[in-house]
């Protein structure tokens, strides 16, 4: 593979996610008010992009609930500071289950919803960008399988499309990039279009540099593309992507430390992220060149 680094390259910041790091770290932020901020200072840092989950305020634990994806908007968007909001679509399809003699019927902790009730939050807030997780696989805790059937993901990117949200696929493994070729070739997906090459999430594509190459090279020519992998290893894919020819995603969701024993915030690990790319030779782009290269508009919440 012939070197071809970005040299206009942006980042993404993944601000809270939706795993179980909210004890963890002081820094993830839980409320509405919180995870806005946090966008905030993420995109005075240099983020052209935050990616957005919602948390229960007083738990920590990962929500869908419409009405907190509609505080961060109004948050967001009524801000002084510019920023492309991406959304997560990702919640809805947990699956799981009591343990290895209990398959036949899914657990109470499970949250199964149909597609016009995961993607309710996109077509209300009309965010620029709204995540689209490309297939089923093992995730990570032992009884426990995040479950996106074609049948679902053709309903909800139909959904997201006609809501006028831009899509980010998000692939896991080699097989998720090829299904998203079959949505965009069946003509569900619009161009341009826009991939997160997501590695080292258990158990999906591992983050060694022979397996990212692979899904590099699954990419199809012409497609926008970020990457980004899991802890220690979050800096060295910034890197790693720009080198690629791709953008790079860094924040709390993925990583909680900026250096050994020093916990991290958002701001925190976007300015490491400018750093690195400007160190490589690259710059890193704002809120319009994004929405000029991906055809975004931004929009006020219905």
């Amino acid at each position: 593979m012939p070197l071809n680094m970005n040299r206009e390259v942006f980042i993404t910041c993944a601000v809270t996610g939706s795993g179980g790091t909210q004890d963890r770290s002081p820094n993830v932020p839980r409320s509405p008010e919180a995870i806005a901020e946090s966008a905030i200072a993420a995109a005075k840092a240099g983020a052209a992009v935050v990616h957005c989950h919602v948390r229960d305020p007083e738990t920590g634990a990962p929500s869908r609930d419409p009405a907190l994806f509609r505080e961060v908007t109004e948050r967001i968007r009524d801000s002084a500071t510019d920023v492309v909001l991406n959304l997560t679509a990702g919640m809805g399809g947990d699956l799981m289950f009591d343990g290895t003699e209990a398959m036949a019927r899914m657990s109470a902790a499970s949250d199964m919803a149909g597609a016009a009730e995961r993607v309710a939050h996109v077509v209300d807030c009309r965010p620029e960008i709204c995540t689209l997780d490309c297939g089923t696989m093992n995730f990570a805790e032992a009884d426990y399988v995040m479950v996106n059937t074609p049948g679902m993901l053709r309903d909800m990117a139909a959904r997201m499309v006609a809501a006028g949200t831009r899509i980010e696929i998000e692939a896991f493994d080699t097989g998720h990039l090829w299904f998203a070729k079959q949505l965009v070739d069946d003509g569900i997906i619009p161009e341009p279009v826009l991939v997160q090459l997501c590695m080292g999430v258990p158990w999906g594509a591992p983050d060694d540099l022979n397996t990212f190459l692979a899904m590099v090279n699954n990419v199809p020519a012409g497609w926008h593309w970020s990457a980004f992998g899991l802890g220690r290893n979050e800096m060295p894919y910034v890197a790693a992507a720009v080198l690629a020819g791709g953008n790079v995603r860094v924040g709390l969701e993925d990583n909680l430390m900026l250096d050994r024993g020093v916990l991290a915030t958002n701001a925190q690990l976007v300015e490491r992220a400018v750093g690195i790319v400007e160190a490589m030779g690259a710059r890193v782009v704002g809120p319009d060149a994004v929405r000029e290269r991906l055809y975004l508009e931004k929009r006020a919440p219905l």
